[in-house]
């Protein structure tokens, strides 16, 4: 999400999510902290958004509880967007608009989005690289700049290159073809339905957000249906297995997706069997290469053949690539540059590729999160930056779940629990314990010894007391703990949660 602010006016650009990586466990997305734009909500003028992924638009409704905001979007991620407020209950949350024009008094800002100049796109509507130019030549302030691909050398393939590979696949496949990709790649799933049509094929679609975008962009006229190509699943599948294609979501593993439920054995419908053809038209997202790799083992034990990026050509990437990057700055002739979107790594590497173009150092400005930059109609600079940070989704809570709470869930990940119970009367006797039950740490049968020495050990401290202390449940529960953790850590070198439950009665 980028702010940008001029006088006492405010507009965003995107407003995306981030899945969380393995230091997160238990978190279900990360989204920005809005704490900054919402102190500014009476002149905070909306929302623009570059196109559909989640990464650009997940967060939205979290915004949008918050604050009623304009959001403007092309016709195809404005659909997307009203069905995901939907989800959330948030239909009159904001006012959809199709159309937009930005421009400030020090200049126009280009932001460029997630962008490739695909010369022969599937839709036959290249980029419009003479508007950029006629841009550049009424004057760009600013040039905020994709960086994904800043790597990688050359210009990006044309998805109708991965079209004709796939086509050549679907002609050598004998039986059943499975292929994942991402929901929101409108283009793909054309092909993949085009090719599919003109071989007999009939095709079902696996997964929600599959089902839902196909319908959205099929009504908008973006994807073409022939009659009776679409078949529910529990139909195709009593087709002959070279008569079925299974459109599938799941590309980066997610676990409860179709495609990682197809590869463990637990598909309602699909039984991955000797034969099948499984495709994952899709780049692996950074730290998802486990769980993906995890998938495809497992779909190679059940018997299939598959293909991925690293062991064939069925994906082409949406981002530019060093001679895109570098057209758009060429036709956008920017007075400054801001790299966007991407890791450190590629906003340097996209710094370092204007510098080569002969970019002045105080032309291009390296800013990540929470960077503010300052730019007026003669200089541009980075200031001291605002309030902002990552706000943690996990199921209904949105923010409740902090450092200590993920510290906590880390422990109990790599060294389990132990609860250890005790009651005692009114006078501060044990009357009934120490019962101790563990989880992830010890397996209690196999453990007797170390279980009763446990016991043994709560005792001891106990007895330790002085009996001139005042009984006191929180200082009962800390001598418990730290009696159980050391012996724990002294026995098996495990650090586990301790929790004490004190009853009286």
């Amino acid at each position: 999400m980028m702010l940008i602010e001029s006088g006492d006016d405010a507009i965003a650009v995107d407003c995306g999510l981030m899945f969380p990586d393995d230091e997160l466990p238990g978190v279900d997305y990360v989204i920005p902290d809005f704490s900054y734009a919402l102190a500014k909500r009476e002149r905070f003028h909306g929302v623009v958004l570059t196109h559909g992924h989640e990464d650009h638009i997940g967060a939205l409704p979290y915004l949008l509880r918050s604050a009623r905001l304009p959001v403007y979007a092309t016709p195809l991620t404005r659909a997307f967007v009203a069905d995901k407020l939907r989800e959330h209950a948030l239909s009159e949350a904001a006012d959809l608009r199709p159309r937009l024009a930005i421009d400030t008094p020090v200049g126009t800002i280009v932001h460029t989005g997630d962008f490739k100049l695909d010369p022969s796109p599937l839709d036959g509507e290249p980029a419009d690289t003479r508007r950029f130019a006629e841009l550049g030549e009424e004057g760009v302030a600013v040039l905020c700049s994709d960086s994904t691909n800043v790597d990688r050398p050359g210009h990006t393939q044309s998805e109708i290159e991965v079209g004709a590979a796939l086509a050549e696949r679907f002609d050598h496949a004998t039986g059943r073809i499975i292929l994942a990709t991402f929901a929101s790649h409108i283009h793909r799933i054309q092909q993949v339905l085009t090719l599919a049509a003109a071989r007999g094929r009939h095709v079902a679609l696996l997964g929600r957000s599959m089902e839902r975008n196909v319908a959205i962009a099929a009504e908008l006229g973006y994807l073409h249906l022939p009659a009776g190509l679409l078949r529910p699943l529990e139909e195709l599948v009593a087709l002959a297995p070279e008569r079925q294609v299974i459109l599938s979501t799941g590309s980066q593993g997610e676990p409860n997706s179709a495609l990682a439920l197809m590869a463990a054995g637990e598909h309602k419908y699909v039984q991955i069997a000797r034969g099948d053809l499984v495709v994952i038209s899709a780049r692996v997202i950074p730290g998802n290469e486990r769980t993906v790799g995890r998938v495809i083992n497992a779909l190679y034990r059940l018997g299939a053949e598959v293909l991925y990026e690293d062991n064939a050509f069925v994906h082409v990437s949406g981002h530019a690539s060093q001679e895109d990057l570098k057209l758009m700055l060429k036709l956008t002739q920017p007075r400054y540059f801001v790299p966007v979107h991407g890791e450190y790594r590629h906003l340097l590497g996209h710094a370092r590729l204007a510098a080569g173009m002969g970019f002045a150092a105080d032309r291009v400005l390296l800013v990540e999160d929470g960077t503010a930059v300052e730019v007026t109609p003669t200089t541009a600079r980075i200031i001291p930056g605002y309030p902002t940070g990552r706000v943690l989704v996990d199921g209904k809570g949105i923010g409740d779940v902090g450092s200590v709470v993920l510290r906590d869930r880390q422990i109990l990940a790599d060294d389990g629990v132990i609860a250890v119970a005790l009651t005692f009367d009114a006078g501060g006797a044990v009357v009934a314990g120490p019962e101790i039950a563990s989880r992830g740490v010890i397996y209690v049968k196999e453990n007797e010894a170390l279980l009763e020495d446990m016991k043994s050990a709560v005792r001891a401290a106990l007895t330790a007391r002085d009996p001139a202390e005042p009984w006191d449940r929180d200082a009962i529960g800390a001598r418990v703990r730290t009696a159980v953790r050391q012996l724990v850590n002294q026995r098996v070198q495990r650090k586990p949660i301790v929790l004490p439950i004190i009853l009286e009665v």
